[in-house]
């Protein structure tokens, strides 16, 4: 056989699945059976593919079947092929069954441990059939996710403002000012925004949106020079340093429990972060408070939208007993 003829041909899954059936029982009979071919079909089928390969795939003797060295390279990636078309077959099935097959769901870190138990019970009453991987990353990764298809929907602070994402809002809900509970702000209502002027404010590290939408707020409140904070640790003036100091709104909150400073945290992480901590008092903003929205966002245009569409319906359902204001 020529080596043009080895490099046009290829191997069909039939020949595949023949040379696999018989890698794993060395016995054509017993093969034959497992796959439901004939014995003299198999053969012919496992003939057919050395010969479209070029090797010799079996050592064949009058009273056993043995792999060649060829044949034991060729059968752990015949596997592999066939194993992958069983997984396109599934995924194809999931299409065309919705809200079953796999949804990657790329989450945020101030979101996550807060609207997850949501989600998660929404998936197991709902849509028990739906495989959810849940993947907790910062915005930008899970934009570069979503748009190059390792993702398949989002759940993250909005607005994202990228060409080739369709948003689906959830809720809004209001940041609360966590404090020291001696301080002057603890327990207080009716704050305003000018509040935050001259607090030391503590923040998560650069690479959070909720980190943003903080020194946004902080700007809005007259701090002139909080869009100059950075990870040095210092930047609104006046006395009243932006500090960034952590990596999660929990470590936020117990360095607000030592003195360190005060936060803000949106109201769905309030129960969590501060709960049974004496030496932590909230304060409420007057309104209009300052605020996040909370969206699914998803590839426009994918093949998964109406599915995705009624996923939002269901989860906006889902969240009406927690302190936020469900988007209709």
């Amino acid at each position: 056989m020529s080596s043009h003829t080895s490099r046009t041909r290829q191997p069909s899954l039939s020949q595949l699945r023949a040379f696999a059936a018989v890698a794993e029982h060395l016995h054509f009979r017993e093969a034959a059976g497992s796959i439901g071919m004939s014995q003299p079909a198999l053969s012919g089928a496992v003939s057919a593919l050395e010969d479209t390969l070029g090797v010799q795939l079996l050592e064949r003797t009058t009273r056993k079947v043995l792999l060649s060295p060829a044949g034991e390279r060729v059968a752990a990636r015949a596997r592999r092929v066939l194993d992958t078309v069983s997984d396109l077959m599934e995924e194809a099935e999931a299409a065309r069954a919705p809200f079953t097959g796999v949804v990657r769901l790329g989450v945020i870190p101030t979101v996550a441990p807060y609207l997850l138990p949501t989600v998660l019970r929404l998936v197991r009453k709902e849509y028990p059939q739906l495989d959810l991987q849940v993947h907790e990353e910062q915005t930008a990764s899970l934009m570069d996710g979503l748009l190059r298809g390792r993702l398949d929907l989002l759940l993250l602070a909005v607005p994202l403002g990228a060409t080739g994402v369709t948003e689906l809002p959830l809720f809004d809900e209001d940041f609360v000012l966590v404090a020291p509970s001696e301080h002057e702000y603890a327990g207080r209502e009716g704050l305003p925004k000018s509040a935050l002027r001259d607090l030391d404010l503590l923040l998560l590290d650069e690479g959070h949106c909720l980190r943003d939408q903080a020194l946004d707020i902080c700007r809005e409140a007259g701090r002139a020079e909080a869009a100059r904070a950075g990870s040095s640790g210092t930047g609104a003036g006046a006395g009243a340093p932006v500090t960034t100091s952590a990596a999660g709104l929990s470590t936020l909150v117990q360095l607000v429990a030592g003195g360190m400073g005060v936060t803000l945290l949106p109201r769905t992480a309030l129960r969590v972060e501060t709960a049974r901590n004496e030496e932590l008092g909230t304060g409420y903003f007057a309104d209009p408070a300052p605020s996040r929205r909370v969206a699914l966002a998803m590839r426009t245009g994918t093949a998964r939208e109406s599915e995705f569409r009624t996923f939002a319906n269901s989860l906006r359902e889902e969240l009406r007993s927690l302190p936020v204001t469900i988007t209709e």
